[in-house]
């Protein structure tokens, strides 16, 4: 039932529409027309004033037709850099850009997967209980839409988030906390030449602090990464302050809290045997999420895929999504896999097929919680 040149079409048409992340506008009033248009309740939300962007969250509602549980269905809007006048090309099968940008497959094959899929069910009038959509914007570079989304509006108790890298039946449910951890490096400046021994390298201090950490894959749940580092002018002045963004990972709460902890101690210690300062601080962007596999949502899930025959498994993820802040709010949430290869990349593609069978699998999960 799933039309392939129709979602293929529309998905082509989605990633034309450029929505950098707080520019999502233009993109957001396009796609509640066409929600609209499919007998939807569509509003879109405060959320834009509130972090930045042009646009708020799109929210829909669709009646349904028949008794059976209320699900959602999430996707984001915004693309990340360079996604400016994407142009779609399709090889063997294949969607990618002209190279010059990102597709924009990460997150709009989400959200292409999710209208056609309402669009079948509408065009063949099947049964439905009711059905909710968020797409959300700013969700690279924080969650800040879905931070910001009032679950109060929503009557779901299960979310599917579709916007992961696997492909269809891949269902994470463990995600990530991650912290950001700027901090500044306050040294004393003096000429490297005449006086160096009047100064205190910023630069120093900060080599030494990395040097004693604990980075990268810490344990097969927590990571770690200094980011950035900026700093100094030139050669003759001994380095009075270095700026630092890093992050840290992990898939439980107490682990990433150790790990944060952990580095600002680096620093600290360091800055004390230097005789220097140091400011550091923690920034919780979200937190850890963990659906047990035995869930109703995740066998639910798996029953869908064994049923339009996909291999259903479950999975970790290394990063964040709109999946950490629903279950935070305490609707049930796991992330489908749809396909998303290279995202973040002037390499990424996606492959037709898969955005067939991820709008196949949307079709699936609706019918199956008819009661």
């Amino acid at each position: 039932m799933i039309n392939q040149e129709r979602i293929v079409n529309s998905f082509m048409d989605y990633v034309r529409i450029s929505s950098p992340t707080k520019q999502e506008g233009k993109f957001a009033e396009f796609i509640s027309e066409e929600l609209k248009s499919l007998g939807m309740e569509v509003t879109i939300d405060d959320a834009g004033p509130k972090v930045g962007s042009d646009t708020g969250n799109v929210i829909a509602k669709l009646k349904g037709t028949a008794k059976g549980e209320t699900i959602l269905f999430s996707c984001h809007m915004d693309t990340v850099s360079p996604g400016i006048d994407i142009k779609p090309e399709i090889r063997d099968g294949v969607i990618y850009s002209d190279g010059t940008t990102v597709l924009g497959g990460d997150d709009k094959a989400g959200i292409a997967a999710v209208v056609e899929a309402i669009r079948a069910i509408k065009e063949n009038n099947l049964p439905h209980a009711d059905i909710e959509i968020a797409f959300s914007i700013f969700e690279e570079g924080g969650l800040h839409g879905a931070k910001n989304l009032d679950y109060s509006n929503l009557q779901s108790k299960r979310a599917f988030i579709l916007d992961s890298g696997g492909e269809p039946g891949q269902i994470i449910v463990k995600g990530p906390a991650q912290d950001k951890i700027d901090v500044k490096v306050i040294g004393k400046s003096a000429h490297a030449g005449v006086a160096p021994e009047e100064g205190i390298s910023a630069i120093m201090v900060a080599s030494s602090a990395i040097n004693r950490m604990k980075l990268l894959r810490i344990d097969e749940e927590t990571t770690a990464n200094i980011g950035t580092i900026e700093g100094g002018s030139v050669t003759n002045i001994v380095t009075p302050e270095v700026i630092i963004k890093a992050e840290a990972r992990s898939l439980d709460n107490d682990k990433l809290k150790a790990q944060s902890d952990h580095m600002v101690e680096c620093f600290e210690a360091a800055a004390s045997e230097f005789g220097a300062k140091v400011e550091c601080e923690v920034v919780r962007m979200y937190s850890a999420f963990s659906v047990d596999v035995n869930d109703p949502i995740v066998t639910t899930t798996m029953k869908a895929c064994e049923n339009i025959g996909l291999k259903p498994f479950t999975a970790s993820s290394g990063g964040g999504s709109d999946t950490n802040v629903y279950n935070a709010n305490g609707i049930t949430a796991i992330n489908l896999g749809i396909g998303e290869k290279k995202p973040h990349t002037l390499e990424e593609h996606l492959h037709i097929k898969d955005l067939v069978d991820s709008s196949r699998l949307v079709m699936e999960l609706i019918k199956i919680h008819l009661a």
